[in-house]
């Protein structure tokens, strides 16, 4: 289990970008689970959408590329290094994700060759699987250089 501040020692993002709250599990190499927890107060909820606030997509998208980087670098023991995605395939919403849900990050690696790891990611709230994707990252050489990256999208 890692808290917050372990969190931060390992992931580079800080507020209002950082979309993991805490991980409740995690199996070196494998899988990893995390916690988002989806309040009014999220900064996005300002202008999607006044009266109908949904958390957009794309950051369900982020978050659970967050949980998958908390496993590639913790397992690679780079702290506070970058990872890029390379990658999204397969996407699907299935369901609204609203301030007051528990958002729960499932990511497992698929296949890992050197730097490059291809991940499945699942987010559910409660039991409900509400967003999907197939994730592929590339672990950076060290925080701060200007690494090569083919998708040009640095996250």
């Amino acid at each position: 289990m890692l808290e917050i501040s372990e969190i931060q020692k390992i992931l580079p993002h800080r507020y209002p970008f950082l979309l993991v709250d805490r991980i409740i599990e995690i199996k070196s190499g494998e899988k990893i689970i995390g916690i988002k927890n989806v309040t009014i107060n999220d900064q996005f909820f300002n202008g999607h959408f006044p009266g109908h606030p949904i958390m957009p997509g794309v950051l369900i998208v982020e978050a659970m590329a967050q949980a998958g980087g908390i496993l590639i670098l913790k397992e690679a023991q780079k702290q506070g290094g970058l990872v890029y995605f390379m990658a999204i395939d397969g996407v699907k919403f299935r369901k609204p994700v609203v301030p007051g849900d528990q958002l729960r990050l499932e990511v497992s690696i698929l296949k890992r060759k050197g730097r490059v790891c291809k991940m499945r990611g699942e987010a559910f709230v409660e039991d409900k699987l509400v967003a999907e994707a197939e994730l592929m990252a590339t672990i950076g050489s060290e925080k701060g250089e200007n690494d090569e990256n083919p998708s040009n999208g640095n996250n």
